[in-house]
């Protein structure tokens, strides 16, 4: 099931995003400045090019300025120079709000299509006995004349597990209202090419279906095999799963924990009413902890640079890599925010997810960092702690 650390990657995602937007949000506001002041190619009376090249990099150094301090920007003797300034900050500020209401829900969006991914994966025994039966009418035309016996894959289309799956309500349900159902010509093709080139060899799948049928227990364990050994390693499928999942390598693990856990819950007194697992305990309040550690770590985003800055000796803040920024202040935040997870939980967790997404050095960095800042801030009784095994500041 989806755990807070996955949410906090997440997060950390969608404002890496939305920080690289802002920069071209920058670079845009200074492009509408500059062709405020180009010479106007269609103009009937000439133009004084030196005074607009002018006029223009004045307008720059005044919206620059503006951009590094957020003070209201000085007025010039040039209306026209003030105009197009303003023009800027108007244009930059709904860009940039634009970019932030956009990244915060394309994170929940990511992180909500990794159930919709665990229900798509959850249709493949229905579309492969499709290709199954397919494979069947080919080879018998194929093989009628060279008299060669054809693979019995009776007993995998008739599994009992997979019946079950296929015929549970709520699995039903959801693929049509999700949209998830294995049925796109790409995929097909990837499970036909799994089907052929993979599974058709497998010692294990050949020597179930050589057994003779009855036994529950290897009906489970065929399809967890097939499912371990072909969904989520394997060839044809996998390629053709990251090519549609951007982030199916950090997501792969929870839809296989998911997916496995499924297939032990069809047991021979499980009917189509079983209840599929759900992307996490509760959906609700670990969206509710990701929508806020990303909108607060926006909100304060400036409060956590100063604060990074002084704590950084001898290091130009501007030189820190923009992920370990991110992890910095995303760790602060949350030493604010969430009053019930304790300080030494929140610098662990953002130090793993250092070593997993940013420079090899950033584990120290990041650790030496949040150490200093939390004994700091907890002594000034900034960070406070409340709850069930927590004491005030502790």
């Amino acid at each position: 099931m989806l755990n807070r650390r996955t949410l906090r990657i997440k997060v950390m995602q969608a404002l890496y995003a939305y920080h690289q937007a802002v920069g071209s949000d920058f670079s845009l506001a200074l492009d509408q400045i500059a062709d405020a002041f180009a010479p106007d190619l269609n103009s009937p009376e000439p133009q004084d090019r030196k005074q607009l090249q002018g006029q223009r990099k004045l307008a720059e150094v005044i919206f620059k300025e503006w951009h590094k301090t957020g003070a209201d920007p000085e007025k010039s003797d040039d209306a026209d120079v003030d105009a197009a300034v303003q023009d800027a900050i108007t244009f930059y500020q709904k860009a940039v709000a634009k970019d932030a209401s956009y990244y915060g829900g394309q994170m929940v969006h990511a992180a909500e299509s990794i159930h919709d991914q665990y229900l798509h994966l959850l249709n493949i025994p229905e579309a492969l006995l499709q290709v199954i039966e397919e494979e069947k009418i080919r080879d018998s035309r194929r093989f009628t004349a060279a008299k060669e016996p054809l693979l019995d894959t009776t007993r995998l289309q008739e599994n009992p597990v997979l019946e079950k799956l296929m015929n549970n309500r709520q699995l039903q349900d959801l693929t049509i209202r999700r949209s998830v159902k294995w049925h796109g010509e790409d995929e097909l093709e990837a499970l036909r090419n799994a089907w052929r080139n993979e599974m058709k060899q497998d010692p294990e799948l050949l020597s179930y279906l050589a057994a003779p049928a009855g036994n529950y227990q290897e009906d489970q364990e065929i399809l967890k095999h097939l499912y371990k050994t072909y969904v989520f390693k394997g060839e044809s499928l996998p390629a053709y799963i990251e090519e549609d999942d951007l982030n199916w390598e950090e997501n792969r693990p929870i839809v296989k924990n998911l997916v496995v856990k499924t297939i032990k819950m069809l047991d021979e007194s499980a009917d189509e009413n079983l209840v599929l697992m759900s992307l996490s305990a509760n959906w609700q309040e670990d969206k509710e902890f990701a929508e806020s550690l990303y909108k607060q770590t926006l909100q304060d985003d400036e409060k956590y640079e100063k604060l990074i800055a002084e704590s950084v000796q001898n290091w130009d803040v501007e030189r820190v890599a923009l992920t370990d920024k991110i992890l910095l202040k995303m760790a602060l935040c949350e030493m604010h925010l969430f009053r019930a997870i304790p300080v030494k939980v929140t610098i662990n967790e953002y130090i793993e997810i250092s070593k997993m997404y940013s420079t090899p050095k950033s584990k120290q960095f990041v650790n030496g960092i949040l150490d200093k800042l939390a004994q700091d801030l907890t002594a000034s009784g900034a960070i406070r702690k409340s709850g069930r095994g927590l004491l005030d500041n502790q």
